[in-house]
């Protein structure tokens, strides 16, 4: 074909705009596209209207206190037995997840052969697709009762053992994004590390990991947010006592099984109680909002641009 008559192909199809399908997909997509941010919006304005409902009738100074009853006769709905339980168990995650993470992204990034790469990567990445009720089951059947044989002390709901259940869960995903972080950083930075007589490990410390930081932490931030918004591991394995202590051997409960289980039936529908369910609900998207925004800020801030 001739230029001439490939230009006046190009001519002829920019001319015809008459084609359904150019003029129907860009109002699928921008639907599509309104139909997440709709039901955003949608999910914010439900929680903080009905959460006002739960502020209105209940002072801040008991909402922050130690005492949470909320079926007793004279019922008390402090949140911070909840915040307790959350914290503690995102803190046992990421003890476990973190350095084992990090671990498994340097050895696949740094270590492994594109053969041994290729077959470990979607071992590890099985983790992440096992549905989260297993690894409840896991924590409570199998994890506790060998806890409770090295730790007498031990009760059978515990915050320890899904803690460190959900901390091998969530593996995959700071192994993953590290392991991407580290794969971005240049050749040429790594060879250059090599050429002054660094090793492997050296330039592995001292170069690739600084260079990847931004990425890293920010697996490690989304981490903490996936980790904080669990719900079944620690539904079934922690427990549902709300007392606010800081030993890990005890039942606690967290914001994500709190709802689990007034969402059973246990609260009527207009009471003090139900409405509460949509309080622990915001606090606990502030909570994840504020790690997605933590994450995209140090990927902003400390991101390489190669």
């Amino acid at each position: 074909m001739k230029n001439n008559e490939i230009r006046d192909l190009i001519q002829h199809n920019i001319k015809n705009k008459s084609h359904f399908s150019d003029k129907a997909m860009p109002l699928f997509f921008l639907t599509m596209a309104l139909i997440s941010v709709l039901t955003t919006f949608g999910i914010v304005y439900t929680l903080v209207v009905d959460a006002f409902k739960f502020f209105a009738n209940v002072p801040l100074s008991e909402v922050f206190s130690t005492r949470l009853q909320p079926l007793s006769a004279n019922p008390s709905f402090g949140i911070l037995p909840l915040l307790n339980g959350t914290i503690l168990t995102t803190i046992i995650a990421m003890i476990v997840a973190v350095p084992v993470g990090m671990a498994a992204a340097i050895y696949l990034s740094q270590f492994a052969s594109k053969k041994l790469r290729k077959m470990l990567k979607p071992i590890l990445e099985i983790l992440a697709g096992i549905p989260t009720i297993v690894y409840g089951f896991f924590a409570y059947s199998v994890v506790t009762p060998i806890l409770m044989t090295l730790i007498p002390s031990l009760e059978p709901k515990n915050v320890l053992s899904p803690g460190l259940v959900m901390g091998i869960m969530i593996i995959p995903m700071v192994a993953s994004l590290s392991e991407d972080a580290m794969n971005a950083v240049p050749s040429i930075m790594k060879d250059g590390a090599t050429g002054l007589g660094s090793t492997k490990l050296e330039t592995t410390f001292k170069v690739v990991i600084p260079a990847a930081i931004s990425g890293i932490m920010s697996s490690i931030v989304l981490a903490i947010s996936r980790a904080i918004g669990e719900t079944m591991i620690v539904t079934i394995a922690s427990g549902s006592s709300k007392r606010f202590t800081f030993d890990i051997t005890q039942s606690m409960q967290t914001m994500t099984s709190y709802i689990v289980e007034f969402t059973s039936g246990d609260a009527g529908s207009g009471t003090v109680g139900y409405y509460s369910l949509y309080a622990v609900g915001l606090i606990l998207f502030i909570f994840t909002l504020t790690m997605n925004l933590i994450a995209q800020y140090i990927t902003k801030k400390y991101g390489e641009r190669y």
